[in-house]
Order: C-alpha cells, then structure tokens, then sequence
C-alpha cells in the first residue's frame, strides 16, 4: 500500500510539474533597458493582442551558461531568447535549442545570409562602439587613441566587463587598423599587445555589464566616456533628448538572434512569436525608437528615410566599422574571459 501511495504520489507531482509548466505564459528574453521597452511596443504587446496569448517579457545580461544550466535542468522557464552570436553558434552546435521552421519565417531568402541559422533567427544588426555626452565635452573624441587619452579627456571611462570588445578596442588604440584587428588578435604576440595596451587604462575603467548602464554612466557624469550599442544612443537621445555622440569608425558589429530552448512548453507559440516579429512591417518599426539594423531585407525598405542614418548598417556607417569575427570568440571566449578575469582581479 505504501508503494502505491508513493507511485501515486510521484505521479501527481510529474503531472503537476508538466501542466504547471504547459499552463505558464509565453516568455520571451531579451536584453532589457530602452531597447526592451521599446520591443514590448512594438513586438510583445502587440502579439498577445493579435493572438490572444498572453506574453510575459524578461531580462538577461547574456552568458552561454545560464542557457545551458536552464535546458539541462529540465522543462527551461524560458521559451525564447534574445541572443549574441557566439551564444547562438555554441547552443547550435550543443543542440540547446530548437530547429527553426524556415517556412514559417517567409523563408531564408527573406534575410540578410548572416541572420540564417538552423537554430535562430537574426533579429537586429547592432554596433558596439565609443560614445560620448556632447554637451559635457568641448571636443568630441573620434578614435579609441582618444579614448585612452586620459589627458586630453581626462575622466572615467566605461568598459563592457569581458574580453570581447575589450581587446579589439585596445589593439584599436594601440595604431591597428580597424580591418586587421582580428589578423593581429589571431597572430602571435596579439592578444599580449591588447592586454598590454588596457594595462595603461586599467585604474581609469569603470566595468559594466547591462546594454542600459553605459546611458547611465554618462548621465551620471561618472564617466566622460564609455563603450556603448549604438541603438541605446539613439534612444537615449530622442527618449530624454540627451545630445550623446556614437563614433562608428572603430566600431564592431554583430547580429542579434531570437532562439528557442530545447524542449521549451511554449515552443510553437514561441516559433509563432518569432515569425511574427520577424514580419518586414514589424521589424521596421524598431528604428523609430532605437537605431538597430534590420536583418530582414524588406524591413530596410520600409524605414523612413530619416532614421536610416543612423542605423550601424547605413552605407556610410559602415565605413571604418568591421564585423565581429564569430568563429575567433566561438573558438577562443572561455579561455580568453578566464584571462581577462584573472587580469581583472591583479
């Protein structure tokens, strides 16, 4: 009798656990700050309407762990996510989430080649890059030499806290060609020379790790400039009417990805999501509330003209800009962000 109560027991709490699991709402993950607030606009709120399925919308800080403790836990309390590259290659290549249903997207051929994965879709094109409060500084600063021109512009600076960004930046200010940052980062003797050149730096750095903190470092005044995505510039500036600057020469884009976790409850309803804020009349209401490229082809057609100067993907943004090389921080991300947090702690 005792063994039957134990299995019936058992039983109820496995049934309990799935129909708690199926009965939760749609959860959809991204980055938070002004860029969420705007996606909650124009994406999350306005698919719970249309398709009468409720959205609850929350917050990372990114880490390919936390994707990969959530799907090994079991049944992943998130549906879907907002990823980086890295993020999205490594969870591709661990089988960490779901195929995605190309068809249900409008295709492949819809999409710039470099938002097309087996496993995500691309969601926005963004840059990463210096920034500044035009009206707390005389002159504006046009390179990364400036940045670490500490008596030029003397002041704090704000850093993403990692590797990533870090070192391409550094070797940037140490005289390397923006286009040839990756040779020299991939070559002997590189990464020595990035690590070197945030050494002169170090004591004047202040770290960050949310998209929404370098806005407020410079708000603050606690920093004279910072690191910064190009989009929360934008929003800032027409949201508060801030007069911040973005410098693209010597910035580095990357694509954003939407993915879902492996064996999710609300899988379908998350591809459904997916397809629905990838829709060219969706994505390309993004840009009037923040600065993204858009990865679907036809979304850029049907941005105003007078928001498409300031997107990352714009003709002359691109100049002096480069790509982020995906297969060196897929290959080389542990290993280099165990060293930078071991120079960190010196």
């Amino acid at each position: 009798m005792k063994l039957l109560q134990i299995s019936l027991i058992a039983s109820t709490v496995l049934v309990s656990g799935v129909l708690a699991a199926q009965a939760r709402d749609l959860t959809v993950v991204s980055w938070g700050g002004n860029f969420q607030d705007a996606q909650r606009k124009i994406f999350f709120e306005t698919y719970a309407k249309e398709s009468g399925k409720p959205v609850l919308d929350e917050s990372w800080d990114g880490g390919y762990g936390v994707l990969q403790a959530k799907v090994k836990a079991g049944t992943p309390n998130w549906d879907v996510v907002e990823v980086e590259s890295e993020e999205l290659a490594l969870g591709c290549a661990d089988g960490i989430y779901e195929k995605i249903d190309w068809e249900k997207m409008g295709g492949k051929e819809a999409f710039l080649p470099a938002a097309v994965s087996d496993c995500g879709v691309g969601n926005i094109v963004w840059s990463t890059g210096l920034s500044y409060d035009a009206d707390k500084l005389k002159e504006a600063p046009k390179t990364w030499a400036d940045f670490w021109d500490t008596k030029k512009f003397p002041g704090k600076r704000g850093f993403r806290k990692g590797p990533k960004y870090a070192l391409e930046f550094a070797l940037m200010a140490d005289g390397v060609p923006a286009d040839q940052v990756y040779e020299v980062l991939k070559g002997e003797g590189g990464v020595d020379r990035a690590f070197k050149k945030l050494d002169e730096l170090k004591k004047d750095i202040v770290w960050w790790d949310a998209g929404a903190q370098p806005l407020q470092l410079l708000s603050s005044g606690q920093v004279v400039m910072t690191a910064a995505y190009n989009g929360r510039i934008t929003g800032i500036n027409r949201s508060e009417g801030k007069h911040f600057g973005f410098v693209f020469p010597g910035s580095v884009y990357a694509i954003d990805s939407w993915v879902i976790l492996k064996d999710a409850p609300n899988k379908d309803a998350g591809m459904d999501f997916i397809a629905y804020a990838s829709k060219a009349e969706n994505q390309a209401k993004l840009p009037e509330y923040i600065a993204y490229g858009l990865p679907n082809l036809g979304a850029a057609k049907l941005v105003p003209e007078k928001y498409r100067e300031e997107s990352p993907t714009s003709e002359e943004n691109l100049k002096g800009a480069i790509p982020l090389d995906v297969d060196f921080w897929t290959d080389n991300s542990e290993e280099l962000t165990q060293r930078f947090n071991a120079w960190l702690s010196q």
